[in-house]
């Protein structure tokens, strides 16, 4: 077996345990005589799984009794719909911290709605570099939320704190950091996310809600959108992403036979510090995020050379370091070190940066 150190933003690797954990519950699972992706999902073995799912990770992030935990499809770019229909309802306004390309998005998608939406806080003059500071007096008093992307998959930041909006509930994107390090989930409104960078394959998407927050969809909004719906139905209205699912009850039950995720953070902080303090110590390359707000799953660079990126990104791909190029978008590099990815992984594209530069040196 030949296996490369991918570093997708996502779909993302995934850790080799569960891989082969799966692989050997492939076509039969357990004594049901079937693979979990042929497998009612009204049957007994699935509900367990999906009760087993739901367990683990109200345990792995310590979530709060009067908190839902709803397992999804659409992805995250869905819930950018999902989030105004079903909060709106609570006073008709809306604030939104523009961080980056998805909150920007999601600021869009609330707009086109023909809500009352404000943007209160934007780097984008920056270039997205930095995470805007966020204080209660920015937030309108009688907004029905204040949305923020906890981290920014193609810019490489994430906030250092949790933003105080008082009284106002927070809404948080969590994709590309979920399940990264312990967060306190009764600081939030709802968080939500796409499972495949750090969580699942792609299929899945993760709603943890407040059960005072189900009350406010509006009343035309489509039913297979609607929180309280999928509550109500232990999130199987209709048929869930079966397989996923269980691929992250695989995932959750990883992270919890390592210790938790006081242990992934301190897996992950070692990771992020070895590639960071590289980047601090040499001038090839540049980080263009401010240090304050970093992110330890997605770390961007660049050479400042455009034809050297692109080498750069195709001759780590023939060392065995896939995916290293960075979004259309911005260009340069990205290395997404989510908690799959082994620290062997991260110290292989060091050595790699330091051969690359030495063998390419700059006009």
């Amino acid at each position: 077996m030949n296996r490369v150190y991918n570093f997708s933003a996502g779909p993302s690797m995934l850790p080799l345990e569960v891989l082969e954990k799966a692989a050997s519950e492939l076509v039969c699972y357990g004594e049901s005589g079937m693979s979990v992706m042929e497998m009612s999902h009204r049957s007994p073995d699935y509900e367990a799984i999906i009760n087993d799912a739901e367990a683990m990770l109200r345990k792995l992030m310590n979530i709060p009794d009067n908190y839902k935990v709803l397992f999804l499809q659409g992805g995250a770019s869905t819930q950018f719909s999902a989030v105004p229909l079903n909060l709106i309802g609570r006073t008709g306004k809306a604030d939104y911290v523009v961080s980056g390309q998805f909150s920007g998005k999601a600021f869009k998608e609330a707009q086109k709605m023909g809500y009352d939406v404000k943007c209160i806080a934007t780097t984008k003059d920056d270039n997205f570099d930095h995470i805007p500071v966020v204080t209660k007096d920015m937030v309108r008093p009688d907004a029905a939320y204040v949305h923020v992307c906890f981290n920014n998959t193609i810019y490489g930041t994430k906030y250092s704190y949790i933003p105080d909006t008082g009284d106002v509930p927070l809404v948080a994107d969590m994709s590309s950091c979920i399940i990264s390090e312990p967060v306190d989930v009764s600081k939030f409104g709802v968080i939500y996310a796409g499972a495949q960078k750090n969580m699942a394959p792609a299929g899945l998407t993760l709603v943890i809600v407040r059960e005072d927050l189900l009350e406010y969809a509006d009343p035309k909004m489509p039913t297979m959108l609607e929180w309280k719906t999928m509550a109500e139905n232990g999130s199987m209205y209709n048929t869930p992403p079966c397989y996923t699912i269980y691929m992250a009850k695989l995932v959750y039950e990883w992270i919890l036979g390592m210790g938790g995720l006081e242990v992934m953070k301190e897996k992950n902080v070692k990771k992020a510090a070895v590639l960071y303090e590289y980047l601090d110590n040499q001038n090839y390359y540049l980080a263009p995020v401010k240090p304050d707000s970093r992110s330890m799953m997605n770390v961007t660079f660049v050479t400042g050379d455009a034809d050297l990126d692109k080498k750069f990104a195709s001759e780590a791909a023939k060392a065995g370091l896939k995916n290293l190029k960075g979004h259309r978008s911005v260009g340069g590099m990205r290395a997404s070190i989510y908690n799959a990815m082994p620290y062997e992984g991260v110290e292989a594209l060091v050595a790699f940066m330091k051969k690359f530069a030495a063998e390419n040196p700059k006009a």
